[in-house]
């Protein structure tokens, strides 16, 4: 199953006999918010006007805990996730269809959290909402309450020793951008650098200049140049597990599986204990 599908396809499978559950996931990292401008509100976006059927679910509330120790993001109490996704419709046996407002992160994380807890049919809307050329919706709809039971899997998931591990014997690799990786600047996050061991691939160079993703083929090979190939162990961090979740979405559509850094930078570098690399080098 590819994990990601086009609007026309998507189009096509909204008329036909079983319409994937649509979920709206809007969302952008609070960095205004430091700029004396108003925080992204993606529910507010979302009600001027949506897919069709969509249900909306809120990144920071729905598919993340609280910050703290465990990162930005940390993974959301299970329970909570499950009853969100039961709300919204999401039952185990009906394909679902994730979207955002373009930049593909926000979906790709309800992608992975779904996938990760073992729902067998996820795909994400290849270039978000711009990529649809049907009409917008303002109303809310009211679902049927689905039956999807949240059963994590036993791979998948890296913590912080495990991150660290697979950089030595594997390929770690970290989606931020480039200067946030050889520690140039820090936005957000106590220290500037990454993972010693980790590779920079930059997860913006995953999609083209319209914000869908490269072919299959051209993706491979991006992913080969960074020392991935078929039978390598690899894993995906970033600043909180969202960038890199997208990540991880580029390496499916490209065949290749990866296992995610949910805590990311943000619990990596609050640990004073853990090492921290700066530079082009990986080590």
């Amino acid at each position: 199953m590819n994990a990601i599908i086009s609007a026309s396809d998507l189009a096509r499978d909204l008329a036909g006999a079983h319409p994937p559950v649509l979920l709206d996931v809007r969302w952008q990292l609070t960095a205004a918010k430091a700029a004396g401008e108003p925080p992204f509100d993606g529910r507010a976006e979302y009600e001027a006007g949506h897919l069709p059927g969509a249900v909306y679910v809120d990144l920071d509330r729905e598919l993340a805990a609280a910050p703290g120790q465990g990162g930005r993001h940390p993974l959301p109490d299970l329970a909570h996730f499950g009853a969100a996704m039961r709300r919204a419709g999401v039952s185990s046996g009906t394909p679902v269809v994730v979207y955002d407002g373009g930049q593909g992160w926000a979906a790709a994380r309800a992608w992975w959290l779904l996938r990760w807890t073992g729902h067998p049919d996820v795909r994400v809307l290849d270039g978000g909402l711009p990529s649809w050329e049907g009409p917008l919706d303002k109303s809310v709809p009211a679902p049927p309450e689905g039956d999807f039971v949240p059963e994590p899997g036993s791979t998948g998931l890296l913590d912080a020793d495990a991150a660290a591990a697979l950089a030595r014997s594997g390929v770690l690799l970290d989606a931020r951008a480039g200067e946030r990786y050889r520690g140039e600047v820090e936005p957000i996050d106590p220290v500037a650098g990454h993972i010693p061991g980790a590779v920079s691939a930059p997860t913006t160079e995953n999609v083209g200049a319209d914000g869908r993703f490269l072919p299959a083929g051209e993706l491979r090979a991006r992913f080969k140049g960074l020392g991935v190939t078929e039978g390598s162990r690899v894993g995906v961090y970033c600043g909180s597990g969202v960038s890199a979740a997208h990540e991880v979405l580029a390496l499916a559509a490209a065949g290749l599986p990866a296992e995610l850094y949910v805590g990311s930078w943000s619990e990596w570098s609050s640990d004073p204990d853990r090492p921290v690399a700066v530079g082009p080098d990986p080590q």
